[in-house]
């Protein structure tokens, strides 16, 4: 159970629930915004220069915020007294906390609508809007949404401390996954196109549609023969075109350099193969395949580096995350919430349960 925070841990809390909830939609704004379109430069008068916070004390004010400040302060001070002021040390903290390394114009928007959330918050709290049932699960509520973005970003910067060792050690014992090959693929449709003109029974266009597969299927092959007997695959591709009565461009048949993770899953097993080698025939939906590899090669640790420390990165945080979740798996009251969806529901009380089939009785 969380503990009720005191009316100063209250206070200190909306603060931080504002900081979040203002600057991460400042953040959020900043990376959806489109560059604007370049300009021609207008005459300058004078540029503004990056200002040197290092001249600033820590303990300076860089927000004032007149006539708002805590309801404890203001009964200790006249109204004309009342202010909020946060200093250069108090600022930078919440920006490190939430916006580390903001620029400039960044921090000014930030320091505005922090400023701004200080007094919405301060004429809630004098409304009476910081009292009662409700106000205390919400703190609840965002105590533990805080919480758990924290824990978040500790684990990214946990999981992303990843060595020059850890990245090499990976290149090497994933070798497959960083080879390259040069390919040429034939592609072969399933069925030639039927002939608009002719006027055929549903029984005589099923079976011509039959007869249509059948014989594409044996072209397959016979293109894939053909072809690991050193034929041209642009020529066969030719021939494959003009059989299926394609009326469009024929198929490219060089697909360029290619990985084991940028082809289909069921035709990966092309990257085992040798310069020089045709694969078998692969069956899709669409149609046929056939793929030749012209030459391969191990793409070097430098370019594959960086996805490398990512796919670390992201294998790392998963763990991370799974290990959490499995440390304590919620229980949650079905009488109450219902069945989780997908939930085989139990047969009526008295009603037998259907005997399970055996192995030997399932259809072949």
């Amino acid at each position: 159970m969380l503990g009720t925070p005191s009316h100063k841990g209250i206070l200190q809390l909306m603060r931080w629930v504002l900081v979040y909830l203002m600057f991460g939609a400042l953040a959020w704004a900043q990376a959806a915004k489109s560059p604007a379109p370049p300009q021609k430069p207008a005459a300058t008068v004078s540029s503004t220069s990056t200002p040197d916070t290092t001249q600033v004390p820590l303990t300076a004010a860089v927000i004032t915020i007149p006539g708002t400040c805590d309801t404890q302060e203001a009964g200790k001070a006249k109204a004309s007294d009342c202010k909020t002021v946060i200093t250069r040390e108090e600022f930078e903290q919440l920006l490190n906390a939430v916006a580390a390394g903001a620029p400039p114009a960044t921090r000014r928007q930030l320091a505005t609508r922090y400023a701004n959330g200080i007094v919405m918050a301060h004429q809630a709290r004098e409304m009476g809007l910081d009292q009662g049932p409700r106000y205390e699960e919400l703190l609840k509520i965002t105590r533990i949404q805080v919480l758990s973005q924290e824990l978040v970003k500790h684990l990214q910067e946990k999981s992303s401390a990843i060595s020059d060792k850890e990245v090499e050690d990976y290149y090497h014992s994933n070798a497959p996954a960083y080879q390259e090959a040069d390919v040429q693929r034939l592609y072969i449709p399933r069925t030639k196109q039927p002939d608009a003109k002719e006027k055929l029974s549903d029984e005589e266009a099923k079976k011509r549609d039959q007869e249509s597969q059948d014989a594409m299927k044996k072209e397959a092959e016979s293109l894939r023969a053909r072809a690991a007997g050193g034929e041209e695959m642009d020529a066969l591709q030719k021939e494959a075109s003009t059989m299926a009565g394609l009326s469009t461009s024929t198929p490219n048949t060089k697909l360029g350099k290619v990985r084991r993770t940028t082809l289909p899953a069921d035709q990966s097993s092309v990257m085992d193969l040798k310069a020089g080698q045709v694969s078998e025939v692969f069956s899709s939906p669409g149609g046929y395949f056939v793929y030749k590899v012209v030459e391969t090669n191990m793409l070097p640790l430098e370019r594959v580096r960086e996805e490398i420390r990512g796919t670390l990165r992201s294998q790392r945080m998963k763990d991370s995350m799974a290990a959490i979740q499995q440390a304590s798996t919620p229980q949650l009251n079905e009488q109450y919430f219902g069945e989780a969806p997908g939930t085989p529901q139990a047969p009526p009380k008295g009603e037998l349960k259907p005997p399970a089939k055996s192995p030997d009785s399932a259809p072949k």
